[in-house]
């Protein structure tokens, strides 16, 4: 293994843990993921691998991209991590197509062109077969005409705004249909919220899912804005807006700031005596997760409710297996939040999908995506959409002080993706 400050180059080894069961296709069996099922032999590289990737008799490289550093690295670690994770036991399992993952990762540093930079270098220079990453839409955004340029493969794991889709990226996030206005519609419902403030970071997702909160609280729940703001990434006074808010007295404070931001913004909330267990207000949030709550401090926010579609509480066999796997990796005190899972899905999908199109050419991957079922995701189950998107269940959380969310909702079936909603662009 070699390394620099923002590059890394790993060929992993057997798993240290019991290995999960992975993703199967439709037309698959769970046969075909026992180790020695899939043997590199029967598919010989010259036919797996028509168009020049990273692909040889033994190994597939792929890539990961995130922010290992800068103020996106206190969420975008965690889906390093679950990456990693996943790619460990799928090599336990006999890799892909009977070869191992080897994977390169480099560092977006929390800046938009150097994602772009770096997902241009994977691409063109390392020739991966496919990346894992992104975190924020404007690093999604800026690695977007990369991937089109070039062809590549983006597996990218955070809910985000919708109005986008690629033949070039799986969002195995939840876009706006199935967390904003599936989260405003139950504290409507459920809290008789009438008034509302809105205020985020300053960049594409956060303004663009307030546009279309706004239109929903306005426009088809008929309530009202108290007001909407936005601060830089980084920004840690926020004095000023919680005055505001104590003043204007919304029902719901609808927050979506991100990154290192969200550790002084919670804090000064509470310090203000904003306190989120008396509901008044009531906060929800739709960025932060378990990860986030770390650096926060779980006393800081208990109370808040979050919309996501995963939960670390989750009681299933899936999730307790992977919770298990993933601590043991990484240590007992770490946490997993909605990114990091959505994180976990994209190797085993990728996985699913070449082993379905019999090749790792990006096109036929591409083709083989849509209706790819990953039964054994912690979140419970998804499948993936003609759209790119995965079909999901919505839930809804109430932070405790143990920085864990207690789930109080979810959708009984599968909520499907609807990327480009009539009304709201």
């Amino acid at each position: 293994m070699t390394k620099r400050p923002d590059t890394e180059t790993v060929v992993t080894g057997p798993s240290r843990r019991g290995v999960l069961m992975g993703a199967t296709a439709a037309a698959m069996t769970a046969s075909l993921f026992t180790p020695k099922s899939l043997r590199a032999a029967d598919f010989p590289t010259a036919e797996v691998n028509t168009t020049g990737l990273a692909v040889t008799d033994d190994a597939v490289t792929i890539g990961i991209l995130h922010s290992i550093t800068g103020t996106m690295s206190i969420s975008e670690t965690g889906s390093v991590q679950a990456e990693k994770l996943a790619i460990e036991q799928i090599n336990a399992q006999g890799g892909i197509l009977g070869r191992k993952i080897e994977y390169i990762q480099e560092d977006g540093a929390s800046d938009w062109p150097t994602f772009a930079e770096k997902s241009r270098k994977l691409l063109v220079n390392d020739k991966v077969a496919s990346v894992m990453g992104c975190w924020t839409s404007a690093s999604r955004k800026a690695v977007l005409p990369v991937f089109e340029q070039h062809n590549g493969f983006l597996y990218y794991p955070t809910f985000y705004e919708g109005l986008e889709q690629s033949p070039n990226v799986i969002y195995t996030g939840q876009e706006a249909t199935q967390q904003i206005i599936a989260g405003l519609d139950w504290v409507a419902k459920e809290k008789g919220a009438e008034t509302f403030y809105l205020l985020g970071s300053d960049y594409i997702w956060p303004r663009t899912s307030n546009k279309i909160a706004r239109k929903h609280i306005e426009n088809f729940l008929g309530k009202k804005v108290l007001g909407e703001e936005y601060y830089p990434l980084g920004h840690t006074q926020f004095n000023s807006v919680i005055n505001k808010i104590r003043l204007r007295k919304p029902d719901v404070i609808y927050a979506i700031v991100v990154g290192g931001s969200n550790v002084a913004f919670y804090k000064q909330l509470k310090a203000a005596g904003i306190d989120m267990t008396e509901e008044s207000p009531l906060l929800l949030t739709i960025s932060v997760t378990e990860d986030e709550i770390r650096g926060i401090g779980g006393e800081n926010i208990e109370g808040a409710y979050a919309c996501m579609k995963y939960f670390q509480s989750l009681d299933n066999e899936n999730n307790v297996e992977f919770v298990s796997a993933f601590k043991e990796m990484w240590g007992e005190d770490m946490v997993i939040g909605d990114v990091t899972q959505a994180a976990y899905l994209g190797p085993w999908l990728y996985k699913a999908a070449v082993e379905k199109a019999g090749s790792f050419d990006v096109d036929k991957v591409r083709e083989a995506s849509p209706g790819i079922e990953l039964t054994t995701a912690p979140e419970g189950y998804v499948k993936v959409h003609e759209n790119h998107h995965l079909w999901s269940k919505t839930r809804v959380g109430r932070a405790q002080a143990d920085g864990q969310y207690e789930v109080v909702f979810e959708t009984a079936d599968l909520v499907e993706p609807d990327p480009f909603p009539e009304g709201y662009q």
